[in-house]
C-alpha cells in the first residue's frame, strides 16, 4: 500500500461529482496534417492557464504552480485521488497542480507506473473487460476509433507500464470537461484537453507516475 503522507504540501479537501462513463485506450492514428486546427479548437481564446475556464469547473482545479515536498523526483507524476490533484514535479521545489478525474468504483488502481509512451490525439479502442462490462456502450467501438476532438481520449495521452507490460491505464484529456472533479472513469486519470496540452511538452517517456490509494485520507493544508 502506498504511504501518501510523504505526498505534497499543499493538497485540499475532498470534491465531490457525479460519476459519469469513461473510457480506457489503445493506440491507433489520425490524420496529423488536422492536429494543429484540433489543438486550436479545444484552446480557448485567450487562454491564461490559471484563470480560464469556460468549462465551469470548480476553480481549484484550473492550474497552479505549488511548494512540492523535499525529495520527490523532478519529472515524475503524482496523482492524489482523493483531492482530484494531479502534480507534475518540477525542478527547484515546486510543481504543477491539474485538477482531474479519475476511475469509478473498483476500477482505480493505484501503483507506480513508468510512462512508457505518449501520444498527440490517440485513436482508442475499448478492452474486452470494458466491453464485457457494458456492451451496449463499448461493443459499437471494438474496431477502434481514430483521434480527434470526440475522441474519449481526448488531445493527448500518456501510457502507463508495469515493466514492460501495457496496463492500458492513461492519463488523458477529455471531451467530457464536467467530469472532472468525480469519479468518472474506466480506470484512466482525465484531464482537461487544454490543461493536458500545457502538461504533454514537460513529461518525458522513462517517467513514473505515482497514483496514490483512495484509502488514506491526507490532511488538507491549503
Amino acid at each position: 500500500m502506498l504511504n501518501r503522507r510523504h505526498f505534497l504540501k499543499r493538497t485540499s479537501a475532498l470534491f465531490g461529482a457525479a460519476a459519469l462513463p469513461a473510457f480506457a485506450a489503445q493506440p491507433a492514428m489520425a490524420d496529423r496534417s488536422n492536429w494543429a486546427r484540433w489543438d486550436a479548437q479545444v484552446t480557448p481564446d485567450g487562454y491564461i492557464p490559471e484563470t480560464t475556464n469556460p468549462w465551469d469547473i470548480h476553480p481549484r482545479f484550473l492550474p497552479a504552480r505549488v511548494e512540492a515536498n523535499a525529495g520527490l523526483v523532478p519529472g515524475d507524476i503524482h496523482v492524489d485521488p482523493i483531492a482530484r490533484y494531479l502534480y507534475h514535479i518540477e525542478p527547484g521545489g515546486t510543481a504543477m497542480r491539474y485538477g482531474v478525474a479519475i476511475a469509478k468504483g473498483n476500477l482505480y488502481e493505484p501503483g507506480v507506473y513508468t510512462i512508457r509512451r505518449k501520444a498527440r490525439w490517440p485513436g482508442w479502442t475499448p478492452t474486452a473487460d470494458m466491453i464485457a462490462r457494458e456492451p451496449e456502450v463499448y461493443e459499437r467501438f471494438a474496431d477502434g476509433m481514430p483521434g480527434g476532438p470526440q475522441n474519449p481520449l481526448g488531445s493527448r495521452a500518456f501510457y502507463l507500464f508495469e515493466g514492460n507490460r501495457d496496463t492500458y491505464l492513461r492519463i488523458h484529456g477529455t471531451n467530457e470537461p464536467w467530469t472532472i472533479g468525480g469519479r468518472a472513469s474506466s480506470g484512466c486519470v482525465r484531464m482537461i484537453m487544454a490543461h493536458i496540452n500545457d502538461l504533454y511538452t514537460n513529461v518525458s517517456t522513462g517517467g513514473r507516475a505515482h497514483l496514490y490509494s483512495t484509502e488514506r485520507l491526507v490532511t488538507a493544508t491549503s
